[in-house]
């Protein structure tokens, strides 16, 4: 007599399994769909990976391809309360809407995820709960893509709050719980104007965090042109410590002297962005000791803390 067969062993249709499950292989095939680059064609992209990626605490109004009907300002913030990707407040009469760059849970598509907030923060009515726009327009689309951010970058969560309102215990704690996370930050400038270089003081070391637009390796290749010729570093009290990648983008890292205040870093970093602007345009081959200075630093990734 033939055996029985056995149940197979996948989660039966209609179970919470089953359904857990299916949201995971949806959210993979969304993530191995999502473009590498979530914000690229945006002049801002290089700040926005910076908001989204390591800014605790900074918030920029957002310049729209279409004002809303209402004429209400979007404000883009690091992070909201509770994590939400969108909040709609009156401000002096006047609907203002907030929206995040930093989300709980994360959008497995960061780009739909910030348009979807967007949209919904053009109509939304104040004080609505955060919904889905569904199928946004693209973020180019949304945004005027040449505008860049003027951020400002705040020591505190205060901006959550209503200017004025009342601060109960509850809402005191929650704040002094969300402002003991932020590490001091500055946004830094410098004259060629490309990329993000933004430094930050994680305690016993400062450091300069510097988005930067290029293709990797082209940024590889410039990098291993200056350390050959010994000018991979922004002077005394600095060491290049290496880089990381995040939303496709390359991010060289400095440890820095944190005695020092972050505007004392801007003749060094304009002498550095010098070099960096005249080795990005040498398209010559690699010499011997250029490619072994490019072998190191690809070697010499670091982890944000």
């Amino acid at each position: 007599m033939a055996k029985k067969s056995k149940r197979g062993s996948g989660p039966r249709p209609g179970s919470n399994r089953a359904e857990r499950v299916a949201a995971r292989r949806a959210r993979q095939e969304a993530a191995l769909e999502a473009p590498a680059r979530p914000f690229g064609g945006l002049a801002a992209e290089c700040d926005l990976v910076a908001l989204r990626a390591f800014v605790a605490s900074a918030t920029a109004t957002l310049e729209l391809a279409s004002t809303p009907a209402d004429g209400r300002s979007i404000v883009l913030g690091t992070v909201l309360p509770g994590a939400v990707p969108g909040i709609v407040r009156e401000t002096d009469g006047a609907p203002q809407a907030f929206v995040a760059t930093q989300t709980d849970p994360e959008p497995a598509d960061v780009a739909v995820g910030l348009a979807s907030a967007i949209t919904w923060a053009t109509t939304a009515a104040v004080g609505s709960d955060f919904a889905d726009a569904g199928d946004p327009a693209p973020l180019t689309d949304l945004l005027v893509a040449d505008a860049v951010l003027d951020i400002t970058v705040h020591d505190d969560f205060g901006w959550w709050l209503h200017p004025g309102a009342a601060v109960t215990p509850e809402v005191g704690q929650m704040l002094q719980r969300a402002n003991d996370t932020i590490l001091p930050t500055a946004r830094l400038t410098n004259d060629s104007g490309i990329g993000a270089p933004w430094w930050v003081d994680a305690g016993e070391r400062a450091h300069l965090r510097w988005v930067r637009p290029e293709p990797e390796d082209d940024l590889m290749s410039a990098l291993a042109r200056i350390h050959a010729a010994g000018n991979l570093t922004l002077g005394e009290g600095s060491r290049f410590a290496g880089s990381f990648r995040t939303h496709g983008l390359l991010v060289p890292v400095f440890d820095l002297d944190a005695e020092r205040h972050p505007t004392e870093w801007t003749q060094a970093l304009n002498t550095f962005d010098a070099h960096l602007v005249e080795a990005l345009a040498d398209t010559s081959d690699l010499t011997a000791a250029q490619r072994r200075s490019r072998d190191g630093i690809r070697g010499r990734q670091v982890t944000l803390r």
